[in-house]
């Protein structure tokens, strides 16, 4: 799988890339087909400072409830792989940068690769770390630790498993509970 994703960025991708340039190119001009790359690249500026800001905002927020933020951190990225594909000259690149910033989309995409994962099991992963199941990794959550899934054992909901705050564990000196 690694090999056939490796060949698809370094050499099918670009190549498919190179081919739609000469098309485009023969149909419009290079002029308004290079006006176009510029055009994205700066429109994908924008909507990474926007979106990513947002992104960060939902995290720190998640982060100051005491949440794992597992979806936070699955739209960050997200939206900073968007805004690369944009920067990134192409047509097809655009096309998927494009399609990763928006909401729905993305919200697709955590469900397809949460159910990679499997939060079901709960207890101690012992000194060996994640069990591995046939469809991906399985998180031994320990129940001291983690509240109950919020809903239900279903890895492909839309929501992760949220860490509940242990008062005995927090630190008050710490910068991660100053407010401001």
């Amino acid at each position: 799988m690694l090999r056939l994703i490796l060949f698809l960025l370094l050499v099918a991708i670009p190549i498919a890339e190179i081919s739609l340039f000469i098309v485009i190119g023969g149909q419009i001009g290079a002029l308004p087909t290079i006006l176009i790359i510029i055009l994205t690249a700066a429109i994908g500026t924008v909507l990474l400072r926007r979106q990513g800001g947002a992104a960060l905002v939902a995290l720190k927020r998640d982060i100051d409830r005491g949440e794992m933020p597992f979806a936070a951190i699955g739209h960050a990225v997200t939206v900073a792989i968007a805004g690369l594909l944009l920067l990134t000259p192409g047509f097809i690149t655009d096309a998927a940068g494009f399609a990763l910033f928006m909401p729905a989309v993305r919200r697709w995409l955590w469900r397809r690769l949460s159910g990679l994962v499997d939060f079901r099991t709960v207890g101690a992963a012992g000194p060996a770390g994640p069990r591995r199941s046939g469809r991906g990794s399985t998180i031994d959550l320990d129940e001291d630790d983690y509240a109950a899934h919020p809903h239900g054992a279903d890895p492909r909901s839309a929501e992760p498993p949220r860490l509940a705050p242990d008062p005995a564990r927090e630190n008050p000196d710490s910068p991660w509970n100053r407010n401001g």
